[in-house]
């Protein structure tokens, strides 16, 4: 529940860097950056403590899973309404990032193991979010152009990066059960 509260912290940062002045967005971006590593420190010490303790439950799996649905679809709609965002591609983003998700969840529920393999599971999507935040808190102003009437600029890239990787993490994930379902 606390990585939840980071995920939305990092969505609500990176929001908010579309409606301050250039220093506070720059204070914004790595604030925000740290709020996804801290989400994700979060969500693997609370898997490691249930494992180690041998407490792991199937309630436990549970609220593992719902938060982290919360957390990327509260940090990718805010990296889409963020300065150099695109609000499309953040709802396109944490739908894509459900849905991988899903596909595991229904995966495991069809008797196959569960698939964590990417190119972009949550590990990856979170480090894209991460090294876009911290390049636009770092990077001159000169280095993060902005395209087209709405501003597109560094967060569209990563977003649109996280998308595609999202598309050919589903395929892997599906052909993977698919092939373990037809073996088994």
């Amino acid at each position: 529940m606390i990585g939840m509260f980071f995920g939305c912290v990092a969505g609500a940062l990176l929001a908010a860097t579309a409606h301050v002045g250039a220093v506070p967005a720059r204070i914004c971006f790595a604030l925000g950056a740290g709020a996804v590593q801290l989400r994700l420190l979060c969500n693997m010490l609370d898997g490691m403590v249930a494992v180690e303790s041998g407490r792991a439950s199937r309630v436990g799996e549970l609220f593992n899973e719902l938060p982290d649905r919360v957390s990327d679809a509260a940090t990718l709609i805010g990296a889409g309404y963020s300065a150099g965002g695109f609000p499309v591609l953040g709802f396109v983003g944490a739908c894509m990032a459900m849905f991988t998700a899903y596909v595991r969840a229904e995966g495991k529920i069809a008797g196959a193991r569960q698939e964590f393999c990417g190119p972009m599971a949550k590990p990856q999507r979170m480090f894209v979010m991460t090294v876009a935040a911290l390049f636009c808190a770092v990077a001159p102003a000169s280095w993060q152009a902005r395209w087209g009437a709405a501003g597109a600029g560094i967060l569209s890239i990563a977003l649109g990066i996280i998308i595609l990787g999202t598309v050919i993490t589903v395929i892997r994930r599906l052909c993977r059960i698919v092939s373990q379902l037809e073996g088994a």
